[in-house]
């Protein structure tokens, strides 16, 4: 149920909303810009950091992995927590918190202690993303709800491409951790405008914390996350590393819904996963950031390990996402009001799997307004996406349990975005040693190691073989270098098909459960 198709009861029980609720909204973009970034800033520094901190791929990728296993984990304890202690007590200690792991995360001397300082700003992050959206549900009133969702989502699409872009402009005249360094000011602005025009609002009658619940959420989150994650990075996901964790979760996860449908005092009323637009608006958000981190991942090693681009120039090319999720996600809200959110997410789906298949056209040479072009596509489908689906779970979430509602939202976008991360680079890594093949063996065996895992990693060996000075060794290094651009193209091209075709699922889904546009008798009364 959407925000245009509430009841004629929940109208009627509409409150104003607060007077200073516009600037409340920008105080909420300016903290999710924080944690956002925070986390998007990573992207393009995987080269950099696998050079310069002497880190392997499997530690690079815990260095990503590390804060979204613990972000997932802590989504739903945080919500509860907020809406018994106060969202803006969460809402400064998460920002209080990520802002530290950020300060020690840029002075990391090894990969271990860049994963632990990264895992902290999980655990702020993990306060702060859910805790904005929960403020803005309580401080504007049904009718602008929409419209304030919208520009949110937009924040979230310009801060996607702001991360990669400023950790690349930093990257061009700083050392690797300067990129943590970016975050802190805009943080500290976050914090004394929070304690300005913030109001402070919880659940009134927030009964018996349910503290069994809130473990099993945060174990079973965890467990499935990891699982995810550790089948990704190359452990198999039939072995029992990968299988007990995710069957686990799941399993676990089936236990906290059990076990909540009969609780006085449930964490999350699980009735609502029984409302289509609930279920269905989650389910594409799920899809929709599983598309997004997912490609994020591999077109950052596109940009700069086949074209060939800096830090900064791959951050600028992830501009035309970022421009087109800004501009379409407050529009969506609007389109979602005339037309209804099913056509509105069901059209934003099918441009999401045509840019995927338009990667088929880009090769080792594209032409830059084709690389624009189908980035823009792109960049409108997922913005017309997140705007109407997220305001379709939380019209439907009550307004003194926003804070578990906006944890839910936010759970499904870690765990589509860990999904999209683990199996799309799972395949595109198996796809690429596979197109490889052999031709590794040119290497001298202690330069191998990680050469067939990573395009990056292939580029480095090659840069070792061609040091040796030779004639014979600088011809293999360019032949090496020349099928590994090719292979990874290839893989591209098989690993933009998969994902193209979870946008088609999207689709299906939307268009046979989410509500479609409202019928005037369903209109509320002005």
């Amino acid at each position: 149920m959407t925000a245009t198709e509430r009841t004629l009861p929940e109208a009627a029980e509409e409150r104003p909303g607060h007077p200073r609720r516009w600037w409340v909204l920008a105080t909420m973009t300016v903290c999710l810009l924080v944690v956002i970034m925070g986390n998007t800033t990573l992207n393009v520094a995987i080269p950099t950091l696998q050079r310069e901190l002497g880190a392997s791929q499997a530690q690079l990728q815990w260095a990503i992995d590390a804060y979204i296993l613990v972000f997932a984990g802590l989504l739903f304890s945080w919500g509860v927590i907020g809406d018994r202690i106060g969202r803006r007590r969460v809402l400064l200690i998460g920002l209080s918190v990520f802002t530290a792991g950020s300060l020690l995360g840029a002075f990391s001397s090894t990969p271990g202690e860049l994963i632990a300082w990264r895992a902290v700003m999980g655990i702020g992050g993990a306060a702060v993303q859910p805790t904005t959206l929960a403020v803005i549900t309580n401080v504007f009133p049904a009718r602008e709800r929409g419209r304030a969702i919208g520009v949110w989502a937009g924040t979230a699409g310009i801060a996607i491409a702001g991360g990669p872009l400023a950790s690349g402009a930093v990257l061009e005249h700083f050392w690797w951790g300067a990129i943590f360094l970016i975050t802190v000011p805009v943080a500290v602005l976050g914090i004394v405008a929070t304690l300005l025009v913030v109001p402070e609002s919880r659940d009134p009658s927030p009964g018996r914390l349910d503290v069994p619940g809130v473990l099993l959420s945060i174990v079973a989150l965890a467990g499935l996350v990891y699982g995810i994650i550790h089948g990704g990075s190359g452990a198999g996901w039939s072995s029992p590393g990968v299988l007990v964790p995710l069957l686990g979760g799941a399993g676990l996860l089936a236990l906290f819904v059990w076990l909540q449908r009969r609780s006085a005092h449930p964490a999350l009323d699980v009735t609502l996963f029984a409302n289509p637009a609930f279920s269905a608006a989650a389910a594409a958000l799920g899809l929709n950031f599983f598309a997004l981190m997912g490609a994020t991942f591999y077109l950052v090693y596109y940009l700069q390990g086949v074209l060939g681009y800096g830090p900064l120039a791959s951050g600028a090319a992830l501009i035309p996402v970022a421009l087109g999720m800004s501009l379409m996600a407050p529009q969506s809200s609007r389109l979602a009001e005339r037309f209804g959110p099913k056509a509105v997410v069901g059209g934003g789906f099918l441009a999401i799997a045509s840019s995927f298949a338009g990667f088929q056209l880009l090769d080792r040479v594209p032409p830059l307004w084709l690389m624009v072009a189908i980035l823009t596509v792109q960049g409108l489908g997922m913005g017309a996406v997140m705007a109407p689906t997220t305001e379709s779970i939380m019209s439907v979430v009550p307004r003194h349990k926003a804070g578990a509602g906006a944890a839910v939202n936010n759970s499904v976008r870690q765990v589509g975005g860990a999904l999209g991360v683990a199996i799309l680079g799972s395949l595109l890594s198996s796809a690429y040693a596979a197109r490889l093949g052999d031709a590794v063996d040119v290497l001298p065996p202690a330069a191998r190691g990680e050469a067939d895992s990573s395009i990056i990693a292939t580029l480095g060996a090659v840069e070792q073989l061609a040091a040796g000075g030779d004639d014979g060794s600088a011809a293999a290094a360019a032949a090496l270098a020349d099928r590994a651009m090719d292979a990874f193209v290839w893989a591209m091209h098989l690993t933009a098909v998969g994902t193209a075709s979870a946008a088609v699922l999207a689709a299906v889904v939307v268009f046979t459960w989410l509500p479609g546009r409202r019928r005037p008798e369903d209109a509320p009364p002005a």
